[in-house]
């Protein structure tokens, strides 16, 4: 055989295998635009919807471009929803930043400063990762009434008190994100802290929290996106000054007919600011969440 019948030979393989890479590489990418058109779809007839005048919006139509395109859908729906929006800021954006602190604080314990039976609290705050809410619910309701009795607080019926409820059931899972993210953080800068004469505050406030961020972008965006979703606490802790965007979505109905293209608009209106601060912090999310994943 000459030396050019075995190089082609041996090339004839190498050739073959490298078309299979690249008619696997195609059909994965296809795959996935697959899977992006019929993901989007939805998102598709939220929008086209939500511009048609209420006499095109019907399931009939959902597929067709509206006819006569207008933003009185997304006015009306903003007027619907404005309460709730305010409500659901000023539940989502100081109890995500609560629970963060608090979080970060039984994280730092936890994993640097252990004690005692450390190992025994630790599994204790994992117990209320698996508490259902609807188990809680009727007990909750009485707490905050008793406890905002105490106070001379309204408790039961506002913010403050679904603020509270949230911050305290998001406790457990706060708390084993930052205790798996700090478990990877070498202990040989808690020791020198220590022998520089710095106490668990300061090391936590110099040490810890500057290497932080990732964490602290995985349990807002986490906290937040539950608080601003949260539906059944909301009907069972709120008045209806108090309803959050939820709950205001939900009553975004007709007697005669359903207004689809308002109710489309509203979806979208309460959707944007999960999807904003997770633009925002997106980029955290996955390297705080699999901190500690392999280690701790």
């Amino acid at each position: 055989m000459s030396v050019a019948q075995e190089a082609v030979r041996h090339a004839a393989p190498a050739d073959r295998a490298r078309q299979r890479a690249v008619v696997a590489r195609w059909a994965r990418l296809a795959l996935l635009l697959i899977f992006v058109v019929v993901f989007l779809i939805p998102v598709y007839v939220l929008l086209v919807t939500s511009f048609k005048p209420l006499s095109e919006a019907d399931p009939g139509q959902a597929w067709n471009l509206p006819k006569v395109w207008t933003a009185e859908a997304w006015t009306v729906a903003w007027e619907k929803l404005e309460p709730g929006i305010v409500n659901s800021v000023l539940l989502a954006v100081p109890g995500s930043l609560i629970s963060a602190v608090l979080g970060s604080m039984n994280g730092y314990v936890l994993s640097k400063w252990r004690f005692p039976g450390a190992d025994v609290v630790f599994t204790l705050f994992l117990f209320g990762m698996f508490i259902p809410y609807q188990g809680v619910m009727i007990p909750l309701v009485q707490l905050m009434v008793n406890l905002g009795e105490a106070l001379n607080i309204d408790l039961y019926g506002g913010i403050p008190g679904l603020t509270l409820a949230h911050v305290v059931y998001g406790i457990p899972i706060c708390t084993l994100i930052f205790r798996n993210y700090y478990v990877t953080i070498p202990d040989e800068l808690i020791e020198a802290s220590r022998v520089d004469g710095a106490g668990m505050l300061r090391t936590f406030w110099s040490i810890m929290l500057p290497v932080s961020g990732p964490a602290f972008a995985v349990v807002i965006i986490w906290q937040f996106t539950s608080m601003w979703n949260d539906f059944l606490f909301a009907v069972f802790l709120t008045a209806p000054s108090s309803w959050p965007t939820t709950v205001m979505l939900n009553n975004i109905a007709g007697a005669q007919t359903v207004p689809y293209s308002q109710q489309m608009a509203a979806a979208i209106l309460a959707s944007i600011p999960t999807m904003v601060v997770y633009v925002l912090l997106g980029r955290f999310f996955m390297r705080g969440l699999m901190a500690g994943a392999l280690k701790g």
